[in-house]
C-alpha cells in the first residue's frame, strides 16, 4: 500500500496538485502548544480543522489532533490496493478538498527494518462533511469518526518507502521507555503531508506512536 507511485496519470496529477507553484514555507515558533520550531517544507494542502503544525525534524515530541473525520481503505493484504486512488476518487465523487497529511498505518517485524501499511486514510477538512460508514460507490472505503488523540512524534525527512519509515520507530519507543508516564496506546504510523510530485529529498513526515498517560500505582 505505497504512498510513492500511486498516482499514474497525468489527469490525475493535475486534479490532485493545485494549480499553484509549490513554496518553501518557513515559520520560527509551532504554536504555543508544541513550542517547538516549525520544519522548512513544501506546503500542498491545508491541515483539517484544529490540527497541530507539522512538528521539528529530528526531535520527538507530544503532539494532541482533535476529533476527526477520515475516509480509509485497509489492506486485503495483497500488497499494493490502490488505496491512494480509491480514496482519490472518493473525495473527488463527494466534492471533499485533499487535505495533508495522509496518514498510514503500520505493521512493522520485530527489528524495525521493515514494515508494511495496514490502511491509509484521507483526513475530511471538518467532521461537519460527509456521514460516517462505507462509501456506497466503493464499500472498500470507509467514513470513520476518529476520537481526540495523543502520540508522541517524529519528523523526518525523505521518501516514503515503508521499510525506511519503520527504521523511525524506535527513536519513539526509546523515548517511551525513558518517559513512563505515557504508554503507548496503539500501533505506529506515518503522517505524510506530500504528494508523489515532490522529490523525494523534500518530502516531509512524521512518524507516531498513539499514547496514552500510564495507569497510576496502585497505593
Amino acid at each position: 500500500m505505497a504512498y510513492d507511485g500511486e498516482v499514474r496519470s497525468k489527469e490525475a496529477a493535475m486534479r490532485f496538485a493545485p494549480a499553484v507553484v509549490l513554496a518553501l514555507v518557513f515559520a520560527s515558533q509551532a504554536p504555543a502548544e508544541d513550542a517547538v520550531p516549525k520544519p522548512m517544507m513544501v506546503s500542498e494542502a491545508k491541515l483539517p480543522e484544529g490540527f497541530p503544525q507539522p512538528g521539528p525534524v529530528g526531535e520527538v515530541i507530544v503532539k494532541n489532533y482533535p476529533a476527526h473525520r477520515l475516509a480509509r481503505v485497509r489492506s486485503t493484504g495483497r500488497g499494493s490496493d490502490g488505496a491512494f486512488m480509491k480514496l482519490f476518487r472518493h473525495i473527488e465523487r463527494h466534492e471533499i478538498a485533499m487535505t495533508a497529511p495522509v496518514e498510514m498505518e503500520l505493521a512493522t517485524d520485530d527489528d524495525r527494518t521493515s514494515a508494511t501499511a495496514t490502511s491509509m486514510a484521507f483526513l475530511y477538512g471538518s467532521s461537519d462533511l460527509g456521514n460516517p460508514g462505507a462509501d456506497p460507490a466503493d464499500p472498500a472505503v470507509t467514513v470513520e469518526d476518529v476520537p481526540a488523540t495523543t502520540v508522541v512524534s517524529l519528523g523526518v525527512r525523505g521518501s516514503y518507502n515503508e521499510n525506511r519509515l519503520a527504521t523511525f520507530v524506535p527513536k519513539l519507543e526509546t523515548w517511551l521507555s525513558e518517559h513512563p508516564e505515557w504508554v503507548a496506546a496503539g500501533p505506529p504510523r506515518t503522517m505524510a503531508y506530500n504528494s508523489p510530485f515532490v522529490p523525494g529529498i523534500l518530502k516531509y513526515a512524521e512518524v507516531q506512536i498513539p499514547v496514552a498517560p500510564a495507569p497510576k500505582p496502585a497505593q
